[in-house]
């Protein structure tokens, strides 16, 4: 029964916003452990909702949610950061604290949760040769390119060994040459194992990587493709 809802399970779950906007609408998803699942579709779409609704920023209007077999449609609100200790999300605008170094910004996310100095240390060591920034340890965020932030933030959110990352618009303010960068870094952490969500417009690497998609349009999933690009071609 552990697994009867997968990683990621929303059964007719509808969002709608106290402006009356419908974000989702009757959405089902059901998301194997160790998949790598694109969602698309423009701006206002669902997107964001949707993956705002596991990490539990946005309560379902309607439906039930559930992650890693866990319902928390109606997790209590003290519950709420034990459920985010055990994913990881990636921002589009990277969300680094500006005053502290790579190192201390990944530090941050594991004292948070009391992990000792020799825990931290190790876990971060393991994270940023992961993520190719080993010799960048001591660096500020303004001194690092766009990737490289994202890079951070993506180490960050690996540094607990999450079993679902969850990552909106990664790509949204890098160049396409860094976009796909980051994209395969995201595809190699899935090969290890961890669920990959990615909101994403980036028509070129969707195509490209031909994953699972799940298109949004007006806050409703009209396709959900094994292995698809960004439009249905059919």
């Amino acid at each position: 029964m552990e697994n009867e809802h997968g990683m990621v399970h929303l059964e007719d779950v509808s969002v709608v916003y106290g402006n009356g906007i419908h974000a989702l609408s009757r959405a089902n998803v059901y998301i194997e452990k160790g998949e790598f699942v694109f969602a698309v579709g423009p701006t206002g779409s669902g997107k964001s909702t949707l993956l705002k609704l596991l990490y539990r920023d946005v309560h379902p209007t309607e439906g039930r949610v559930f992650v890693s077999g866990e319902e928390i449609t109606s997790l209590p609100a003290g519950q709420v950061p034990f459920l985010r200790r055990r994913m990881g999300v990636v921002f589009q605008d990277y969300a680094l604290l500006p005053q502290k170094t790579v190192w201390e910004n990944i530090a941050f996310a594991l004292r948070v949760l009391g992990a000792s100095h020799r825990e931290i240390r190790k876990k971060i060591g393991v994270v940023l040769d992961l993520v190719g920034l080993a010799h960048r340890v001591d660096a500020f965020p303004e001194h690092l390119s766009g990737g490289e932030q994202q890079r951070v933030s993506i180490a960050r959110a690996l540094v607990n060994n999450p079993p679902l990352l969850l990552a909106d618009e990664p790509t949204g303010n890098l160049d396409p040459e860094t976009s796909w960068d980051i994209v395969q870094l995201l595809s190699r952490v899935n090969i290890k194992g961890t669920t990959v969500i990615v909101a994403s417009h980036d028509k070129y690497i969707v195509d490209r990587m031909k994953r699972r998609v799940l298109a949004l349009e007006g806050g409703r999933i009209v396709r959900d493709d094994r292995r698809g690009g960004y439009h249905d071609e059919a």
